[in-house]
């Protein structure tokens, strides 16, 4: 085999080691080392649809801290803290699901910041929102926002940088 056909991960039929090397190239993209095949590609169809559902958890949870506000006598603000807590654990595995699929560095990262807000600066907020001052309390809904902003940046980034490639393909 040769030193080219080691690298794109091919090798002339009835050569010695063909198919421990195709075996390996299914698996491991040569340029980068990084991991392909379908276990990657399928965390990467979940990354995209949890952040997804994510986007829209958060739009519900603006519509159930209205409820519980306005009309906390029969709802109270327990379903809107019920699916926060989701929400966190949907941002945990969103950042599982981003460091298996690796979508590149900026997705990783934005993932974490998403398990921080969502995960640890959303109930410190709400905890302190629920004291005396206010004012921790609307730093908790920008903060929620902030974190829907989030989920849609890492969402749609991907979509964004497709269609600026095909973009730059027709001219």
């Amino acid at each position: 085999m040769t030193e080219t056909q080691a690298v794109t991960g091919s090798a002339a039929p009835g050569e010695n080691g063909a198919s421990a090397v195709n075996a390996a190239a299914i698996h491991e993209n040569p340029v980068s080392g990084k991991a392909s095949g379908p276990p990657r590609r399928a965390a990467a169809a979940g990354y995209r649809w949890l952040l997804l559902v994510f986007v829209v958890a958060g739009a519900v949870q603006i519509f159930l801290a209205g409820l519980g506000v306005f009309h906390h006598h029969s709802v109270g603000l327990g379903p809107h803290a019920t699916l926060g807590f989701a929400m966190g654990g949907i941002a945990v595995l969103i950042l599982v699901l981003a460091l298996t699929a690796r979508p590149g560095g900026w997705a990783i990262a934005g993932a974490a910041v998403l398990v921080v807000q969502t995960d640890f600066l959303q109930s410190l907020l709400a905890g302190l929102g629920n004291d005396d001052d206010p004012a921790w309390g609307g730093l908790h809904a920008l903060d929620g926002l902030l974190a829907i902003a989030v989920a849609c940046y890492l969402y749609g980034r991907p979509l964004a940088r497709s269609r600026g490639d095909r973009a730059r393909a027709r001219s």
